[in-house]
This record gives C-alpha cells, structure tokens and sequence, in this order.
C-alpha cells in the first residue's frame, strides 16, 4: 500500500466526462489499497473568466477581494469531482484550503504556502476516505483566502504530498512526460523515463512548460517523487527523482528553447571600470531582470558594446529607462529586438563530460546559425539565436547530441 496525491489540471476537469475519467483513475488507485488525496484546479478557462471580472469590476482592485473571487473556481471542481467519486462507490469528501488548512504569508495573489494541518486528512485515510483538496489556495495569517499565483495548483500538491509524507505525487496533464524536447517541432524526440530534479527545474525555467519551476523546486526540496503523466491515455509517464536514482547519465538529457526574451545591445559605452554597473543601474531600480550578458570591444578603442537579454514583456520599459539616462550613461546608441529564441541544452552528465559546448556550437556553425549570446550553469548551456532558426537548431542539436529516438523501437 502507498500513499498517493494526485493531481489534476484544468484541462483535466474541464467538464464532467473529464472529471469522471479522472474520478476513474482515483477509485482505481484506491481499490489497490492505496491511500489517496486528489488536488484539483478549476475547470479549464474558468479562473481566467473569474480574473477578467475583477478587472472589469475595478482595475485597481482590493488584493483580498480578487482571492476570493478567483479562489471559487476549484470549489466547484473539489465539490463535483467529490460527488462523482461518491456515485462510484468511493468514500470522498471535498476540503478548501482554509478547511485543512493551507497556512499561507499574507501577500494576495501571489502567497507563499507555510504550513499544512494533515491530522484530519490522515484521520480519515485510516476510515478509507479520499481527500478531495482545492489546489491553489490557502489561507493569510488575517484569516483571509489567499491565492498561489501562476503554478499554484501544481504547488499545493506537491506541498500536500510533502506533508502526508507520500510516496508519490502524479501530475496528470494534457501531455504524457517529459520529452527530450518538443516533439511538436523534432518528430523523433523521446520520452524520457526518469529525469532528475535538478533537470527538471533548468528546463522549467528554460521553457518547458509541463511542471511549473515553483513546483519543482519545492519536490527537489522536500524529496518528492513527481510523476508526469497524462489525463487521457493510460501509459508510462515520466518520474522527476533526485540524482542517485538515475543509473545512467546521460552527457545531455533535454533542449528547451523560449520566445519570451529580447536583446537589447547598447553601443559605443565608454570603456572604463565602473561603466557596466552604471549601465545596470536604471534596469534594477526599474526591477526588470537581465540575464545573458555580453561586453566586446568597439571599433574605439575607448569604447565597448554590451548586449544583454530582457523578457520580453519588459523591453520597452528597459528601453526607456536607458534612454531616460543616456545622457549620463554616455553611450552611442542602442539597439532592441525581440526576433530572438533562447536555446538550451540540459543534462547531469555535464559534470563529468567535456566538449558538451563544442558539439553545440559546432553543429550550429555548420548550419550558418549564428550566436548572439552565451550563458552556463553546471549542466546546462543556454545560446541566444535568431527565432527563423529554431526549428533548424533544434533539430540539429537533437541529433548531434544523439537524443534521437530508435526507429526500430518506435510503435509501428
């Protein structure tokens, strides 16, 4: 017997044949002999309508009202998907956040999750009894609803699962695993069986969009297994495990790519020390957050060109926080554009293995794709490209690092 949560996004309950499909795989585990806890999102669209409201209502809007208007979602999926489970013959009952409760900070919108009360969750598990808990919210220390913010669905199961001291926690979405990369632009991407946390949270962060980088973090924290796997077909998915459970490293384990950065390159900066910070400065008190960076030397001798990134839904405000101080900065002129793609290679195996940046930056060469940018961590190599080439670069790095799938073990 196991002790199980498993999750479900809004895709996944977006109506009722869907919640009872996922019902389905819950009565399943429990007539196993497992002990299970369901986290559950809203219904697909909902909490987007919900958030579309209040910003009609009133754009500057109280923070603790707008929690409690977007927190209903998932009362009305906890409360179906608890009925469903009943009509199957399986003893559920549905729990919010603040019934458990979720103890949160009291930053709305946004809150972080502190502590979680399980003893009546557990009480209940020894009587048989599912647990049917909304994702997403919690409760503030002025014992307001709160909310998660982006992923928070995700971070409240893998939360749960920390607290119940589960086995296991199964993220059921609209995607089987986690591929070596998209399989929608590379056909013969694979399926990875296991991939470590630290992984995991890089390709996160650089893209992937199956588990949430906040989610992520929390499991690698607290040792929760995640299992990745889909609503709607019943096959193998993908574990996130730590790193001694990976009997064999791979030099490179994913490619992720991202379109939400733009470069910015500012000329003709005067080449002395102290410039760069200067540089910086309006970009920080702005709190917009720059990421790869570049200094060269210009033609002047006394001069120096410095390109970095932004996101891209910050590249006009960065713009004019330079140009607001272009006269103080001293510099030529400067130069944006958002047509770029950040691509990454991701793998433990970097470690121990040299000539990862080689094969990288030789395959792209060959292939007439040039390099705008560079940025490194322990295991992972991140290039900044032009967005025409994406499809190309991929492709090509998926085969040079040999990630490409067998076609004889391919299904027919």
């Amino acid at each position: 017997m196991a002790r199980i949560v498993k999750k479900f996004g809004g895709t996944s309950v977006a109506d009722l044949d869907r919640i009872r499909a996922a019902a389905a795989r819950v009565k399943r585990a429990v007539e196993a002999g497992h002990e299970v806890a369901v986290v559950v999102s809203a219904m697909a669209g909902t909490t987007n309508r919900l958030v579309t409201w209040c910003q009609e209502a009133a754009p500057l809007h109280d923070a603790r009202e707008y929690d409690a208007v977007v927190a209903s979602g998932e009362q009305i999926t906890v409360g179906l998907m608890a009925i469903v489970l009943q009509s199957m013959g399986v003893s559920a009952r549905s729990w919010l956040g603040w019934q458990i409760p979720f103890r949160t900070n009291g930053i709305h919108g946004a809150a972080r999750i502190e502590s979680i009360d399980t003893q009546e969750i557990e009480r209940r598990f020894a009587e048989g009894q599912v647990a049917v808990v909304a994702g997403f919210q919690g409760i503030g220390p002025d014992n307001r609803i709160t909310t998660l913010g982006r992923g928070g669905s995700d971070t409240s199961a893998v939360a749960l699962a920390a607290a119940l001291k589960a086995d296991r926690c199964d993220i059921y979405t609209d995607v089987d695993g986690v591929y070596t990369t998209d399989p929608r632009i590379v056909a013969r991407a694979r399926k990875l069986e296991r991939v470590t946390f630290e992984e995991m949270l890089e390709m996160a962060s650089l893209g992937a969009k199956v588990l949430q980088t906040r989610s992520v973090a929390m499991a690698m924290s607290h040792g929760v297994r995640v299992q990745v796997l889909s609503s709607f077909d019943d096959v193998p998915g993908t574990m996130v495990v730590n790193e001694e459970d990976i009997v064999e490293k791979q030099l490179v384990t994913g490619l992720t790519y991202s379109r939400s950065d733009a470069v910015l390159t500012v000329f003709g900066v005067p080449d002395r020390p102290g410039t760069v910070a200067e540089l910086f400065g309006p970009l920080a008190d702005a709190e917009i957050v720059v990421d790869m960076i570049v200094q060269s030397q210009a033609p002047s001798r006394d001069r120096a060109e410095v390109t970095f990134t932004v996101p891209s839904a910050d590249l006009d405000r960065a713009v004019a926080a330079l140009e607001a101080q272009r006269e103080r900065l001293a510099y030529q002129r400067l130069e944006s554009n958002s047509n770029v793609v950040k691509l990454s290679v991701v793998g433990i195996g970097m470690r121990s293995h040299a000539g990862v940046a080689k094969i990288m930056f030789r395959t792209l060469a060959e292939r007439g794709i040039n390099i705008l940018a560079i940025s490194t961590s322990e295991i992972k190599i991140s290039v900044l490209i032009d967005a025409e080439y994406t499809e190309l670069a991929l492709r090509a790095l998926h085969t040079a690092y040999g990630l490409d799938a067998d076609p004889a073990k391919e299904p027919a």
